[in-house]
């Protein structure tokens, strides 16, 4: 499996990127690799709560119906839910609007030992504001530095960033969107800015391309998750999250024999201590 991966800032062309999944894999067999994967979650996102020096921020952004609430779904369902933490960003508040466009999005970083996902996350800011003209040039274009420096504190904290941008054709999302309109389960998904937004698809494609280019880096890489079939998205996703915890696994497991036997020794001379 081939992962679009970019970790330092550079001109990115969408196009040339597939949306498709690979022919040397089936679904059955991506199914059964997720399942795999599914464990070596769990036990890796184990190790990493009890030894609490790490935390995981899974940031993911795409288009409407690029499937960021399927990926929560099923990447969630493959975590122990005792520590991971979902947040959605929509339209600010007022009293978020009233802080800096960072302010809301700090908050929610995940805390040592637990998993944090962004369903879209603070480059709405340079997204949306960009192309809806929200704010002026000067201020989205300004704000590329700060969530690099943004991103640089939450790394240097020990927090693992992983940025998704599920990547699908014009085509797959007309499909999608229409789709909703048939089924009565989707329904409350619909909404008319989805297909008023389809509309500026050059202008979404060059804010994405600007965003991923200039704020790709080594401690918080972002990843085209080629995302037209919603099972090869899955499995991107969590190959790119296992691989980036799995270095740590052998540090986590030390933390938590060390703590393990300071715990053991404090039971024995509490026995000791009181005959029992």
């Amino acid at each position: 499996m081939k992962i679009h991966r970019f970790d330092a800032p550079g001109k990115i062309k969408l196009d040339e990127i597939p949306t498709g999944y690979s022919d040397t894999i089936t679904k059955g067999e991506a199914r059964d690799e997720f399942d795999e994967l599914s464990k070596e979650l769990f036990e890796l996102q184990d190790l990493m709560w009890g030894a609490r020096t790490h935390s995981v921020l899974m940031v993911l952004q795409g288009r409407d119906a690029a499937g960021k609430d399927g990926t929560v779904k099923h990447l969630s369902g493959a975590l122990n839910p005792r520590g991971v933490m979902v947040t959605s960003f929509g339209v600010p508040t007022i009293e978020e609007r009233q802080h800096d466009f960072l302010w809301r999005v700090h908050k929610h970083a995940p805390r040592a030992g637990e998993v944090g996902i962004f369903n879209r996350s603070h480059y709405e800011e340079v997204l949306v504001a960009r192309v809806k003209k929200l704010v002026p040039p000067a201020v989205w274009k300004e704000r590329y530095d700060l969530i690099n420096g943004f991103e640089r504190t939450l790394a240097k904290s020990g927090c693992i960033v992983l940025k998704f941008f599920l990547h699908i054709t014009k085509e797959e999302q007309r499909e999608r969107l229409l789709e909703r309109e048939k089924d009565p389960n989707d329904a409350w998904k619909l909404n008319v800015e989805d297909w008023k937004d389809r509309e500026r698809w050059d202008e979404y494609t060059e804010a994405y391309q600007d965003a991923i280019g200039k704020c790709a880096a080594k401690d918080a890489p972002w990843i085209v998750v080629p995302a037209d079939a919603k099972w090869y998205r899955n499995l991107v996703v969590a190959e790119a999250v296992a691989a980036a915890m799995r270095p740590h696994r052998a540090a986590w497991r030390r933390t938590l024999d060390e703590q393990g036997k300071l715990v053991r020794r404090d039971l024995k001379a509490w026995r000791a201590e009181h005959g029992r």
